[in-house]
C-alpha cells in the first residue's frame, strides 16, 4: 500500500535483471494471486476509495501433510480467510486455485482428488470457478534441487493421467455448480467441460468495471487498441491475449510486478524462488521499509473489512500476501 501511495513501483526483470519502474498514475485494475491475502483485508477499503477495480485468484492447496507449502498458514485458517474474502467481495472476485496439482511418492492421483473434494466442498458456495494446472518440474532444474533436498520424490503427469483426474475434477465442479478451467495448460480438456482460463479475463474485467470508458476502449468491442497499448502487434488468436506471455496463457495484456525471491511461503514446487536465503533477506528488507512506512503514517488506516487485530506493530505486517498484476491505461 505504500508503493500504490508513493505512485510507482520499481520491478526487476528476472530474466535480464533490468529495472523498470512502474507508474500507477493510471492504473485502472489489479489483480492479485495470494495463499493468503488477509493481511491485505484491511486495506480494500483504500483500493476502493481509489476506485480501482481488483479482484483474487486465491490459491487454496492442501499440501499440509506432504509439507510442501511450509509457510502458509493452517489449512482451516485458509478457507475462512476464503470465506471472509468472498463475503466481502462477492463469490465472482475471489476465484479458487488449487494450483499447482503435484503428485509424489506419498501423494496419489486419488488421494490428490479427495484434497481437492475436501476444500470444494468448503469454498465452492463462495466462488464461481476452480482453476488448476498440473506441475511442471522438469523445466525447473531449481525446484528439482528443492525437491530433492527435502526428500520428496515427485511425478510427472502423462496425459492419459491428466485426462482421468481432470475429469474427475470436473465431475465436482458439476456437483458444486461451479465452472472448471486449466491454467496455461496445452491439454485439450474441452470434451469434460474444462475451458482454458484467462486469469487476466477481460470478461471479467468488463463485468466489474464496464461502465469505465476507457475499460471499455481497451477490452470491449470499439477498436483496435492492444497495439497502442503495449507497443506490440496483437497475438492474431486472440485480439486482448498478452503477447508478452506464453502460448498456452490466456492472460489478456497487464503488466506484472510481482518479484522473483521474495515469498516466504517458500513452496518447494514454487520456480520463482531461487533458495530461502535469497527469500529471507529480500523478505527483512521489504519488512523494515515497510514497518518504516508504517510508523511515518504511510500505509494507511485499519477497517472493519478485515478481522486482523494486534496491538504489535511488527505483527501488522504483511506476512507473504503473495503477487500482483495490473494495468494502466
Amino acid at each position: 500500500m505504500e508503493r500504490l501511495s508513493r505512485g510507482f513501483v520499481t520491478w526487476v526483470n528476472p530474466f535480464n535483471r533490468s529495472l523498470q519502474f512502474i507508474s500507477f498514475e493510471r492504473a485502472k485494475v489489479f489483480v492479485f494471486w495470494s495463499k493468503n491475502p488477509l493481511p491485505l483485508i484491511r486495506y480494500l477499503p483504500e483500493l476502493d476509495d481509489r476506485r480501482l477495480t481488483y479482484y483474487f485468484h486465491y490459491t487454496l492447496n492442501d499440501y499440509e501433510r506432504e509439507r510442501l507449502e511450509p509457510g502458509v498458514p493452517p489449512i482451516e485458517e485458509r478457507i475462512a480467510t476464503f470465506k471472509l474474502l468472498s463475503s466481502k467481495l462477492g463469490k465472482h472476485r475471489v476465484i479458487w486455485r488449487f494450483d499447482p496439482l503435484m503428485l509424489t511418492d506419498d501423494l496419489s492421483p486419488e488421494q490428490l482428488v479427495a484434497k481437492v473434494k475436501r476444500i470444494g466442498d468448503e469454498v465452492a458456495p463462495y466462488t464461481e470457478k476452480l482453476v488448476f494446472s498440473f506441475a511442471d518440474i522438469e523445466p525447473y532444474r531449481k525446484v528439482q534441487n528443492n525437491l530433492r533436498r527435502t526428500g520428496t520424490e515427485y511425478r510427472e503427469f502423462s496425459p492419459a493421467l491428466m485426462t482421468d483426474i481432470a475429469g474427475k475434477i470436473a465431475n465436482l465442479g458439476r456437483l458444486w455448480g461451479i465452472k472448471v478451467s486449466t491454467c496455461a495448460e496445452s491439454i485439450d480438456l474441452a470434451a469434460l467441460g474444462i475451458e482454458h482460463n484467462r486469469c487476466i479475463d477481460d470478461a471479467l474485467i468488463l463485468r466489474l468495471a464496464g461502465n469505465d470508458p476507457v475499460i471499455r476502449h481497451l477490452y470491449g468491442d470499439d477498436g483496435e487498441v492492444q497495439s497502442e497499448f503495449l507497443a506490440l502487434e496483437a497475438n492474431p488468436g486472440s485480439r486482448n491475449k498478452d503477447p508478452g506471455q506464453r502460448e498456452a496463457c490466456g492472460c489478456v495484456f497487464s503488466k506484472d510486478i510481482g518479484q522473483y525471491n521474495t515469498c516466504p511461503h517458500l513452496c518447494l514446487y514454487c520456480y520463482a524462488n531461487t533458495s530461502a536465503a535469497a527469500v529471507r533477506g529480500n523478505f527483512a528488507a521489504a519488512t523494515r521499509e515497510t514497518l518504516r512506512a508504517y510508523c511515518e503514517g504511510k500505509m494507511g488506516k485499519p477497517s472493519a473489512y478485515g478481522r486482523h487485530r494486534t496491538s504489535s506493530p511488527s505483527a501488522k505486517l504483511p506476512r507473504g500476501a503473495g503477487g500482483w498484476r495490473g494495468f494502466t491505461a
